[in-house]
């Protein structure tokens, strides 16, 4: 769903923004929504690595997540 927003801008944040823009060939909305985009990707990742994070913490401090780890976590090609 896509829903407009609207967004104060200083006039020198502004002006730099509609330069960059210009530089791009693109206007300042399609500008403003290509940052937003990459922004929210980088949030999604940082919290992607820190939930990665916190399960590397669990299993190294806890010797039955680390058990599993060790049991499931490795692939072998022995099939039984």
């Amino acid at each position: 769903m896509i829903a407009p927003i609207s967004v104060r801008l200083d006039d020198n944040v502004r002006a730099t923004l509609e330069a960059e823009a210009k530089d791009r060939g693109i206007g300042l909305a399609t500008l403003l929504r290509q940052l937003a985009a990459d922004a929210a990707r980088e949030v999604r990742r940082k919290r992607i690595r820190a939930q990665s994070e916190a399960v590397g913490r669990y299993v190294a401090e806890n010797p039955e997540a680390r058990e599993f780890y060790e049991f499931w976590g490795t692939p072998t090609t022995d099939p039984g």
